[in-house]
């Protein structure tokens, strides 16, 4: 049975790019104080800063009016990272492969497969305008 979990962090900022720097000082935080493995931590860090990046450009197309959220949840196994935006999402379950030969050089495009490669678990709720990504075994 999976064990409940606690919210112990929540903070949200406008939808300027410089902000990424608040979710990284989150991220810096939360892994020091849960005594997350070095090996861990950058994996943590480039996700959430990209489900950050595309919550503040894609879903809330960098609309100074509009916050993002980030909320970090636990058990006794898991760190959650939800980060939310006032997009009307995206097609998360139909993106072109980044991999495939015609995609390799594009700019763009990765920031997904990022996520789903690095956290052990990534889930899309309200249309993709919602990513909670899931990291577990991190001492």
């Amino acid at each position: 049975m999976e064990a409940s979990y606690k919210e112990i962090e929540s903070v949200s900022f406008t939808s300027d790019i410089k902000n990424v720097s608040i979710a990284e000082t989150l991220v810096d935080g939360i892994c020091r104080d849960n005594d997350v493995h070095e090996d861990h931590y950058g994996n943590i860090l480039i996700a959430v800063t990209e489900a950050v990046n595309n919550a503040i450009q894609h879903g809330n197309l960098e609309d100074l009016t509009k916050d993002v959220t980030i909320s970090v949840k636990q058990n006794s196994e898991e760190l959650c990272f939800t980060i939310k935006d006032h997009g009307i999402g995206f097609a998360f379950d139909n993106l072109p492969d980044p991999t495939a030969p015609e995609n390799i050089e594009k700019e763009s495009g990765r920031g997904i497969f990022l996520m789903k490669s690095l956290a052990d678990k990534v889930s899309f709720e309200n249309n993709g305008a919602e990513v909670t990504l899931t990291f577990n075994n991190l001492k």
